[in-house]
């Protein structure tokens, strides 16, 4: 997640790829790091690899390495410290273009401490500004700064936390917010190594994206500093950092599981499978390059289910089921490992080459670790996400190809970039065969790793080394699959047998109104389906039925209860709304936060009240990701 550089400059036009001394981690518990990773990994120079959400010039002056210094100020909710960056640069280039969304700068400095000149510019909404500075022929520059109400970061008061007595702390960079609390180049195409040492208050704990440098040592005010190292070149957005009052568990010889006390046994037992799970992606497609795989199951803010930080997983306590059923979740943030964190999409319009090559991973360590029957349904669920995004925007719809132009903003959602991402390759995989794919996916992993790529390097790949002759090219339909809207006529669509008894049930209930038999031996993908698909108009009493005979309102799986509270909503159905309302008070994951907000305030005079009242209440307990998405269904500003 953070790395070093050697060398300083590069020749015209090239990018610089060095051999990488890896470190040996040490702390809490160490693990061999690998030692295939670049110091400086290239930047692409290609029209298709240009990143027009950066400010950056990479090919004459790109930042390889931020070694941060920074003090966490919880009354303050301000990071304060500098940022030292390692500048590659043409010779004869003298100015580097940074990133800046909101930074305080007070000076910047060359490596003998002389000021350097530079300026902000000109702020653009949703990009921030760009920060110029001439650095003469100096290639080590240091920034001194503070950032307060970073967008990135989500500052809990010990009321927001399970523990109830301590603040927390979490940041979220994807995709372009680590620019409000890190002076850097922020694309994914400009790969760096990183070093930090935070300081925090002494009953704190801090966690960071890369590995821990030794024990904490106590310094003055009462306070802790801890210290971490990426020595492989990351993705600036996953650089990562929380803190609070945390505890570790060992899950095997690799892996481990960070959490509030109140939390650590649940959680624990929760992810008990991720040692088998990354040996399971090791025989797929390879070896884990980052030496340990942690995870920390941060309070219920987190916005999103999980991000794929290095080394340190982040995770929503919404996924917590107590049976195992949502660890598909913890699968996809493994599979990150390899696509995403260790091949990255160079721009966001790309963004599928992350998440749905993702996606189709998680799925092959599902079905390893818990069978095909699993794995075929969760994968029938994501078809049916694609094909309700489809029905919803229309099959032609710009934004359902998977390359995207620019910065990926017309996609019209994740059942495009994750399940139409993963359906494209288990496509291929179905034409090709298993063991042809298996070989190409893991060269591509191989031959691409610590790198950004694009999807016309991946179309250009499988030409090369996967496809056999012109009518297998044909029949693949790659071109379509990348660049073209909706489904291509190809698709392999799921096994129907997947979920025939559950579809009977439905057509039995929408027929009938008859309560299935046998609902308590169901699956959770099983229990989703019927939710999912059972007719969305019911009255009062249809819905106190089905919640009485299922046990909806008291399920402990979020996945379920977020269905339930939707269908319930939507039907203006009183009995939800307080179960609604303490959900949304509980829960920041953005993924269930906005869908109900939009189903309130879709019902008129009846439900706008209800959501107004409750995000009067709930939007400060935020993070800057779900509001964004909550303030446009409700209005700017709750």
């Amino acid at each position: 997640m953070t790395f070093r550089n050697l060398t300083r400059s590069f020749p015209a036009g090239a990018g610089l790829l060095l051999a990488a001394c890896a470190t040996v981690p040490s702390g809490v518990p160490s693990g061999m790091a690998s030692s295939d990773a670049p110091a400086i990994a290239p930047v692409l120079d290609r029209p298709d690899a240009v990143d027009n959400q950066t400010f950056a010039r990479p090919l004459e002056a790109r930042v390889s390495h931020v070694d941060l210094d920074l003090d966490l100020d919880f009354a303050r909710q301000t990071v304060a410290g500098t940022a030292m960056l390692d500048i590659v640069a043409k010779p004869g280039v003298d100015t580097v273009v940074l990133d800046d969304d909101g930074l305080d700068i007070t000076a910047i400095t060359d490596a003998a401490g002389r000021p350097l000149a530079y300026t902000v510019g000109q702020r653009v909404e949703g990009k921030g500004a760009p920060l110029t500075i001439r650095m003469g022929e100096s290639r080590e520059i240091t920034v001194r700064y503070s950032a307060k109400d970073a967008d990135a970061m989500q500052w809990l008061t010990p009321e927001q936390t399970e523990g109830g007595e301590h603040p927390f702390l979490f940041s979220q960079g994807q995709a372009t917010l680590n620019r409000t609390w890190i002076p850097t180049q922020d694309s994914p195409g400009i790969r760096q190594t990183w070093s930090a040492r935070i300081t925090a208050p002494e009953d704190l704990t801090v966690v960071m994206s890369g590995l821990s440098q030794g024990e904490p040592e106590a310094v003055e005010g009462n306070r802790r500093a801890f210290r971490f190292a990426m020595d492989k070149p990351v993705a600036p957005y996953l650089i990562a950092i929380a803190a609070g009052d945390i505890v570790h568990r060992d899950l095997g010889p690799r892996t481990g599981v960070w959490a509030e006390p109140a939390t650590i046994e649940r959680a624990a037992r929760e992810v008990s499978d991720v040692e088998r799970m990354v040996d399971a992606a090791e025989k797929l497609y390879g070896p884990y390059r980052w030496g340990r795989y942690d995870m920390i199951v941060l309070p219920p803010a987190f916005p999103y289910g999980g991000m794929e930080n290095p080394v340190m997983t982040f995770l929503t306590p919404t996924f917590i089921a107590g049976d195992k059923s949502n660890n598909g979740l913890v699968a996809h943030e493994l599979a990150h490992s390899w696509s995403g964190n260790l091949v990255t999409n160079a721009v966001w319009g790309d963004g599928w080459l992350n998440e749905g090559v993702t996606s189709y991973f998680e799925n092959r360590i599902v079905e390893e670790l818990y069978g095909k029957k699993r794995a075929e349904q969760e994968a029938a669920l994501a078809f049916a996400n694609i094909e309700e995004t489809l029905a919803e925007v229309g099959a032609d719809a710009p934004g359902t190809a998977l390359h995207q132009q620019s910065d990926g903003g017309d996609l019209v959602g994740s059942a495009i970039a994750y399940d139409k991402g993963s359906y494209f390759l288990r496509t291929v995989e179905s034409i090709v065969g298993r063991e042809r794919f298996d070989a190409w996916l893991r060269q591509w992993f191989d031959n691409h790793a610590f790198q950004p790529a694009t999807s016309a390097m991946l179309l250009e790949d499988m030409q090369r080394n996967l496809v056999r002759n012109p009518a297998e090219a044909e029949r693949l339909m790659l071109r379509e699959w990348i660049y073209e809207p909706g489904l291509p006529s190809n698709v392999a669509r799921p096994d129907p047998a997947a979920f025939a008894s559950v579809d009977a049930a439905v057509r039995a209930y929408a027929n009938s109104g008859a309560i299935p038999a046998g609902y308590d031996g169901w699956t959770s993908a099983e229990r989703q389906r019927f939710l999912d698909n059972i007719p969305k108009t019911r009255s009062a009493a249809q819905l106190a039925a089905l919640d009485d005979a299922l046990g909806l309102s008291a399920t402990g799986n979020n996945e379920e209860l977020f269905l339930w509270l939707e269908l319930a909503l939507a039907n203006r159905y009183e009995p939800a709304v307080p179960q609604a309302e303490q959900f949304l008070a509980r829960v920041g994951r953005a993924k269930f936060v906005r869908p109900l907000f939009a189903v309130l305030m879709g019902e008129g005079e009846w439900g706008q009240p209800i959501a107004r009242r409750i995000y009067a209440e709930t939007r400060d307990s935020y993070h800057a990701v779900t509001r964004a998405g909550v303030d446009r269904v409700i209005g700017t500003g709750g």
